[in-house]
């Protein structure tokens, strides 16, 4: 289910006045969908975490202008050098003609409900607004969408298909210019890879797995650090012990 809290965060004062887009229509989702939409976000963000002029986020309306919202919302978003992506997450939606430019990228993912829309109208839709990539991720490998990953890149207007490598273990992946990244459909789920390091970045459960990990070593790492304090303090009291018994019998 589609919910505000998804894009909206802490209003900011310069942007006060402006009334946030409505939310999309209410659908519901596959959980493979949702997983997809939440890869994406959750997977790019630690990723892009040190530049401030990036706006990644999910599940809101694009538009040319605030009057006139259409019925094309999105998966997923990409967009750099922005003033203040915070003011698109406040307002709720992409409105063009506020930002100045259209997204960089935008991602599909493939559901029952929606998955011929995303590769036919909306497809046609995002190349009218400008959007330099579009890519479809099918988590179901091609039910939904007409192939399980597909990426769109803009030319004179009109989009034109991007290769798509097909592993012989059966994944398939495609390189955004965009992002500097793969994208990767991997047994239903999406994943990203950079190029120069040749790792993937985290899925969101690896990150949570990542997390649990530090956590549990920092608390290894205090508590060992613990027990070697308490063991060298009992030491220290012992020696002292000692010396004033020392002391005793010498009659000092």
């Amino acid at each position: 289910m589609t919910t505000q809290s998804a894009i909206t965060q802490e209003r900011i004062d310069p942007y006060s006045h402006i009334e946030p887009l409505p939310n999309p229509p209410e659908e519901e989702r596959d959980m493979e969908q949702f997983d997809g939409i939440y890869a994406f976000a959750s997977s790019l963000r630690p990723h892009f975490a040190h530049r401030d002029d990036v706006l990644i986020s999910s599940e809101a309306y694009l538009c040319e202008n605030a009057g006139d919202i259409g019925e094309f919302y999105f998966d997923g978003v990409f967009a750099d050098g922005l003033d203040d992506p915070q003011a698109i997450i406040r307002r709720n939606g992409y409105v063009i003609s506020e930002v100045g430019k259209p997204p960089d990228l935008v991602l599909e993912v493939g559901s029952r409900n929606t998955g011929r829309r995303d590769y036919t109208v909306k497809r046609e839709g995002y190349a009218s607004y400008g959007v330099r990539e579009y890519w479809r991720f099918d988590p179901s490998g091609g039910r939904y969408h007409d192939a399980p990953i597909a990426g769109d890149k803009l030319v004179d207007g009109e989009y034109e298909r991007m290769e798509i490598v097909s592993e012989p273990d059966g994944r398939h992946w495609g390189y955004s210019e965009i992002l500097g990244l793969e994208l990767w459909w991997d047994s239903g789920t999406l994943r990203f890879r950079d190029r120069v390091s040749g790792e993937f970045l985290l899925t969101p459960e690896e990150s949570k797995e990542a997390l649990l990990a530090a956590e549990e070593q920092a608390n290894a790492a205090e508590e060992q650090a613990n027990t070697e304090r308490a063991a060298r303090q009992a030491s220290e009291a012992r020696l002292a012990e000692m010396e004033a018994e020392l002391r005793r019998l010498r009659g000092e």
